[in-house]
């Protein structure tokens, strides 16, 4: 059996090397290059960032699986494989410690916007003590835009922060809400609500036709003053030039990106000028989520090489 990784060789922190050694019996090759151009000659896929439309999957001549190494499946034709009989299948956060991994870099995000982390060095610099002043977590709200894994993750460790927790998501429940924490719940037409009255705003969502420049500026526009946006999703959730405009208006106090609109991002790009912290998408980077993404991609291609049925596969 052979399996194409849409990746470099030293990507995802040594995942590829942690794959040979977990199943040595099937041939891994990591080429980013080469899942742009066919996938001729393997039977299985696990695409990363790749996309991965109609024309790529016509030049399979075997493929049975897509395998993601997490959970995002959005760059992936699903119909189009479907239409194939090629099976897609992800690893859901919530099972891996990817959603548990994202929330606490989320966290760290908002501890450093709040406690203005840009300004320590000048402080330094200037030997000022005592400076900046910062913002105490304690009775802000915090709006959660997307309540799937990283969303649920975040929920559980930010209550014990004394913040107010409010969210959207497609579907608004009662028991849901009350599940875990949640002073009000609201579907994702009440976005302008969560805006509105949130300190803190965390997106988790796919990028999709639906939540594609989610944050645009008219959304941005009717964020509180002062407020922080961070974006632990996708970098297409937000407009670029309207986070820059509402930036440097000061309309945003800051913003936390770990994703960004082009991946690898710009060093030199205008967004790094501002009240940011950015991190090169390593939300899903840490030896725990790692090992989980490891065992459940193991754990599927065993099942395809044995004969039995895959788990978590799209439907």
């Amino acid at each position: 059996m052979k399996v194409l990784i849409a990746a470099e060789e030293n990507a995802w922190g040594g995942v590829v090397q942690q794959l040979r050694q977990q199943l040595p019996d099937i041939e891994f090759v990591a080429s980013a290059g080469h899942a742009a151009h066919s996938l001729a000659g393997f039977d299985v896929l696990i695409p990363g960032m790749a996309k991965v439309d109609a024309a790529l999957l016509q030049t399979a001549d075997r493929l049975r699986l897509i395998q993601q190494a997490g959970a995002g499946l959005e760059g992936v034709d699903l119909r189009s494989a479907e239409a194939r009989g090629i099976n897609v299948a992800n690893v859901p956060s919530d099972t891996s410690g990817n959603a548990d991994s994202v929330a606490e870099l989320g966290i760290w995000m908002m501890i450093g916007l709040a406690r203005q982390a840009w300004e320590l060095p000048q402080s330094f610099a200037q030997r000022r003590l005592g400076q900046p002043t910062g913002l105490g977590l304690m009775g802000k709200t915090v709006g959660l835009v997307g309540l799937g894994g990283i969303g649920k993750a975040l929920t559980k460790r930010l209550a014990a922060f004394g913040v107010r927790l409010i969210g959207v998501r497609r579907e608004p429940d009662p028991a849901f809400a009350a599940q875990h924490q949640l002073d009000w719940l609201g579907s994702l037409a009440q976005l302008p609500e969560l805006l509105a009255q949130s300190d803190f705003v965390i997106l988790s969502l796919p990028d999709n036709p639906q939540t594609h420049h989610i944050i645009d500026q008219q959304a941005l526009a009717q964020m509180k003053a002062g407020s922080f946006l961070i974006n632990l999703g996708r970098g297409g959730l937000t407009e670029k030039q309207a986070l820059l405009a509402a930036l440097d208006s000061g309309h945003l106090a800051g913003a936390g990106l770990d994703v960004f609109w082009q991946e690898p991002p710009d060093p030199q790009d205008a967004i790094f000028r501002h009240n940011v912290i950015a991190t090169p998408h390593i939300g899903g980077v840490t030896d725990i989520s790692l090992s989980g993404n490891v065992a459940g991609v193991c754990e599927n291609i065993r099942r395809l090489r044995d004969g039995e049925e895959i788990l978590h596969r799209w439907a």
